[in-house]
């Protein structure tokens, strides 16, 4: 992959997660270039490519600046204003991810993967300090969706984000009323999808993301899940 691509990959998938947040200008090209380890003309070439697709907007004399993402309209959730929204939520996550997994471990390249394990280490620090880090979930979980090379399991996540954040905000409460075991036990959940997607085992990656998502509802929910049933 040149080198340009790999860093409108990495830039494209902090833009994604938030990490630099919309409307907040990047950093300079020249700590960039430092950063990535590449030439201001490559750094150029990654910046061009995003400006290209809307995700930056240059300012003369003022530098790179981000670009507000509205989230895709075709899609069309509804806010989520109930328990049972949440529940449908991670029904429909259950089968998207499992899915994404899977395919990011037959698909993913080591830039991708060092993305999903760069989450995976800032939930393994926010676990050492007993915290839990919903933008570092988030990270995780979309930049499996990433590793896809699926547009449609990206664009998806994405559009859900409002909508995944309710859920992982509230399990992250319901995990720190249990205190280190409850957070140690979704850090290991999390280490082995990332450990099935290293060791491209696209089985034990679905399993493992199903097994993690139900984990997680379940604790929300306490084990007792509503009647959605049509009467």
């Amino acid at each position: 992959m040149p080198l340009a691509d790999k860093v409108y990959h990495s830039l494209h998938t902090r833009i994604v997660n938030g990490e630099y947040p919309a409307n907040e200008k990047l950093p300079a090209e020249m700590q960039l270039a430092e950063e990535f380890g590449v030439s201001r003309p490559v750094l150029r070439a990654a910046l061009e490519k995003l400006r290209d697709e809307g995700m930056v907007v240059s300012r003369q004399g003022a530098g790179s600046f981000v670009r507000a993402i509205a989230t895709p309209a075709p899609l069309g959730f509804s806010k989520v204003e109930t328990l049972a929204d949440i529940q449908r939520c991670y029904e429909f996550r259950i089968n998207l991810e499992t899915e994404a997994a899977a395919l990011a471990a037959e698909r993913r390249n080591a830039e991708l993967l060092d993305d999903i394990e760069k989450a995976l280490d800032l939930l393994r620090a926010a676990t050492g300090s007993l915290q839990h880090r919903e933008d570092a979930d988030f990270m995780f979980h979309s930049s499996i969706a990433r590793a896809s090379n699926n547009q449609y399991f990206e664009a998806t996540f994405r559009a859900l984000r409002d909508h995944v954040n309710v859920g992982m905000k509230l399990h992250g409460e319901s995990l720190m009323n249990d205190g280190r075991k409850g957070l140690e036990e979704v850090l290991a959940e999390h280490t082995q999808i990332f450990e099935a997607i290293r060791d491209r085992e696209p089985e034990l990656a679905r399993r493992g993301m199903r097994s993690h998502l139900e984990h997680s509802r379940d604790r929300l929910f306490g084990g007792g899940l509503l009647d959605l049933s049509l009467r």
